[in-house]
């Protein structure tokens, strides 16, 4: 190798480190003392350590490796250090090394669950058994003080990109994605992911599970998939896009393409089957090359509604007669034992019990007791069988011989537990979040011997949610209060991490995840991807606290905002100032807060004093609070936090940049499946018409035209034994359907839908307003010109469709809209020519302004 070429590889190979880089060399290896505190931002309190890069082999060699300084990713393409004459036989092959991860970076399982309480887990105090958990626990080190967001999308963002998730686009879920830059749902190239920085060191890095990062106007077949996880920088994903899907018949994709494994499997689930394909992965690549270590993101979606435990699961838990005595109670148990465990201190405070917003167990009747156990029972069964199916994988890791050098983390729940199931519960998530209650009498009816099956989307009543947060107070979507976002984690490490079974009270958060994974791995967070500079990392590594010399050092996390939905806190040494909350989160419509920065009331707590955040002290130190108020601003202007919304239900309507947007005609003429809702017309709170264009073959024909949503919520057009058909389906309760009286005879036939909406329709909901949404409206179906059908539909769905179901042409995927009349896929057996959608949006007259404005202005504007 010439001269010059060998100065070219030094240079790559041997730089200079940059000072606040997470690096560490050869890899991770403790250090006597904690890195310098830092606020949780800008790579603050970061390791800095010189980094020796590691060359193994002749370079030039095949079998050569090397590793990086990260600081450019891709790095950058090796100038050739070989020969080259006219002729191979007077030339030289040369190899530019493989890039490998520093000799000691660990593989990585990074394991969350969703919408789990602090107080759920038997780790934690609970009494629900988590025994993968309790693992790791013993294993490894106990967090007491970990923070999420208080909400699923804005968690997963910060989580992988070590990100506030404002900074990230993720203020909200992508279902409530508005525009402005700390709320539109993408994740700017400037914020690469740990899976694409831990990819180009090197590492296998797969996603199995939920992915709620995907904006909801990027979701189709059509892309674009650079929000998707591979586009994001992992090499495989095995899961579902948004909120939350039935385990029975999920929304599911490898990779880019949807499949669909539960067809005639009745049995089958998604908790086991993603279990199933990720321990066959990660076998595969330890098959195919043993020295490539992996990262593995493990997501289940366990346990966000619906919760679909198998019926062996829910039997056992049913038999261990866990909440037969309510859920005060339940909180009693569960405060006691986490004192027994220490992960609350003695002296801790159990907060009070909301008398002015939910029920004592002791005022219910029998029939609401029966039915609030049954909801818990299975919700219980969903979070063992999921922390089961986690158990596998991590054994899978044992029996590959890797659990030594494998750093393990897992978080316990994505947020804190999930009230969005009404005060009884409901048998229909999307019915709930349609504003729609179902009275306990028919929960037990019709629903109570089913719960947890594929003929439910079943929640439980929120007290149950609130006790499984125990000993904070609030829950999921509550970023004020600590039990929106204290989450319990467990870390393990056998290699490095001795002191198993400790505990952990350093103040931390998700954004901390990312540059405590990059210090263990010895590995940089880069300074520039494809050509784009990259925005700082907001979040310090906790990685000092694995020596057991530092158990008890003080957090290097020392600011960190909180906010969800116009709800808002600060914390800062050990001190938190937060906004009284002033919608429960289980009203999803409701009056707005037009002014979340200034009209609402403040608490102050001092943590170090207040573990549970059970005591304001605001009116003993107003200056601190005035300190903390100002503090907070200062953080939300940094991080894309303004403008603050208070708004819920109304931006899962707001226009999105998805690709129907303008356009009111949309033509079909070939047979289509899996369009997600976020990227197909809409026909709520809105005029419409369908026309299909159909041939009949001589022995007749059924099968779906067009349908979007399923089961427990949406519309289908079809033949059913020749007769057309017309239905909604409102939410499972009720379903209205129009139908021709006479099979078609064969031949050429036009079959319409006319559905004409009474509302003003959503622009109504631009003044804070929803009277235009969910109204009335007489749908007419006509055969060949010729009306057969006329029905006026006294209500429809205000909201959203199920969301886990998509907009199909031709056949139905996932579930019936109604399972009386078909089974899936009910492919159509005639021809379908063309089919045509048309709506007409609703424009508000210049009076129904004025009328609107003088509402605002009363302050009668509902959510």
């Amino acid at each position: 190798m010439n001269k010059n070429c060998l100065r070219a590889v030094a240079r790559r190979l041997f730089p200079v480190f940059v000072v606040g880089m997470v690096m560490t060399s050869p890899g991770w290896s403790q250090d006597d003392s904690p890195p310098a505190a830092g606020r949780g931002g800008s790579n603050a309190g970061t390791a800095k350590s010189a980094f020796v890069p590691q060359v193994i082999g002749e370079l030039g060699s095949p079998a050569a490796t090397t590793t990086i300084d990260g600081k450019q990713l891709p790095a950058p393409a090796e100038k050739f250090g070989g020969k080259i004459k006219d002729n191979a036989a007077q030339s030289k092959a040369w190899w530019a090394p493989r890039i490998v991860p520093p000799k000691e970076a660990p593989n990585v399982l990074l394991i969350m669950t969703d919408d789990v309480g602090f107080g759920a887990p038997s780790t934690f105090g609970g009494v629900i058994p988590t025994p993968a958990l309790d693992r790791i626990g013993k294993a490894g080190l106990r967090y007491t003080q970990f923070h999420s967001t208080s909400l699923c999308s804005p968690t997963r963002a910060a989580l992988i990109t070590g990100r506030n998730h404002h900074s990230a686009g993720f203020g909200v879920i992508s279902e409530q994605s508005t525009g402005f830059p700390g709320y539109n749902s993408i994740i700017e190239k400037d914020k690469a992911t740990i899976g694409r920085i831990l990819k180009d060191n090197g590492y296998s890095t797969s996603w199995f599970g939920k992915d709620h990062n995907v904006p909801t106007f990027q979701a189709s077949q059509v892309g674009p998939f650079d929000q998707w996880p591979i586009g994001m920088g992992f090499d495989y994903f095995y899961g579902f896009v948004g909120g939350d899907t039935s385990q029975w018949q999920p929304n599911l994709y490898r990779q880019t393409t949807p499949i669909y494994p539960y067809v005639d499997n009745p049995e089958w689930n998604l908790t086991t089957a993603q279990a199933d394909d990720a321990i066959a992965k990660l076998n595969q690549l330890n098959q195919i090359d043993p020295t490539k270590p992996f990262f593995c993101y493990y997501v289940p979606g366990g346990t966000h509604a619906p919760h679909h435990a198998t019926p062996e699961w829910i039997k056992k838990i049913s038999d261990m007669h866990l909440f037969d005595e309510g859920w005060n109670e339940l909180r009693k148990t569960i405060f006691a034992n986490q004192k027994k465990l220490g992960v609350i201190p003695a002296d801790a405070k159990l907060t009070p019990w909301p008398d002015d917003l939910l029920k004592h167990w002791d005022e219910l009747t029998a029939d609401e007791k029966k039915l609030f156990i049954r909801q818990v029972e299975v919700y219980a069964a969903y979070l063992a069988y999921t922390d089961h199916e986690i158990g596998r994988v991590i054994q899978a890791v044992e029996d590959m011989g890797k659990l030594d050098d494998t750093l393990i983390i897992y978080i316990s729940g994505d947020n804190g537990g999930s009230v969005e199931g009404t005060q009884v519960g409901t048998p229909n998530e999307v019915a709930a979040f349609n504003g729609v209650e179902v009275p306990v009498e028919l929960q037990l009816e019709k629903f109570y011997d089913v719960w947890g099956s594929d003929q439910t989307y079943n929640h439980m009543a929120v007290p149950w949610s609130w006790s499984f947060c125990t000993p904070y107070s609030w829950t999921k979507q509550v970023a004020s209060h600590l039990g929106g976002v204290r989450q319990g984690m467990c870390v393990s490490w056998p290699a490095k991490i001795k002191d198993a079974g400790g505990i952990r009270h350093q103040f931390h958060h998700v954004i901390d995840v990312v540059p405590t994974i990059l210090e263990t791995a010895g590995i940089a967070a880069p300074e520039e991807v494809d050509g784009i500079p990259q925005k700082p990392i907001e979040g310090v590594s906790f990685a000092y606290t694995f020596d057991e010399s530092n158990a008890n050092a003080p957090s290097t996390h020392k600011t960190q905002y909180f906010e969800m939905m116009g709800d808002h806190a600060i914390y800062h040494e050990g001190w938190m100032a937060s906004t009284k909350v002033v919608r429960p989160p289980w009203e999803i419509v409701g009056a707005v807060n037009q002014d979340p920065v200034n009209n609402v009331t403040w608490e102050l707590f001092d943590l170090t004093k207040d573990w549970t955040q059970s005591n304001d002290i605001a009116a003993e130190h107003p200056e601190k609070l005035e300190e903390m108020k100002a503090l907070f601003l200062e953080e939300a202007r940094k991080y894309q936090v303004l403008p603050l919304d208070a708004t819920v239900a109304t931006r899962l309507v707001a226009p999105r940049p998805n690709i129907t947007a303008g356009r009111t005609e949309f033509t079909y003429t070939q047979p289509m499946t899996g369009v997600p809702q976020g990227d197909s017309p809409v026909l709520i709170n809105c005029s419409y018409s369908i026309t299909a264009d159909i041939e009949v073959p001589e022995n007749g024909a059924e099968g779906m035209l067009l349908t979007s949503g399923g089961r427990f919520g949406g519309y289908g057009f079809y033949l059913l034994k020749g007769k057309p058909v017309f239905l909604w389906n409102l939410v499972d309760l009720k379903r209205q359907r129009w139908e021709g009286p006479d099979a078609l005879a064969p031949g050429k036939h036009v079959l319409e839908f006319e559905f004409t909406y009474d509302g003003m329709g959503m622009g109504t909901l631009a003044f804070n307003n929803l009277s235009g949404i969910g109204q009335s409206g007489i749908g007419v179906l006509k055969v060949d010109g010729k009306e057969v059908a006329t029905g006026k539909l006294p209500h429809t769905i205000p909201l959203i469709l199920q969301w886990d179901e998509t907009f199909d042409i031709g056949s139905d995927t996932g579930t019936p809209v109604d399972d009386k009349d078909y089974k899936t896929p009910f492919e159509f057996t005639g021809k379908l020519n063309k089919l045509t959608l048309e709506l007409q949006r609703p424009n508000l007259s210049p009076a129904d302004i004025r009328k609107l404005e003088a509402a605002q202005r009363n302050n009668k504007a509902s959510e």
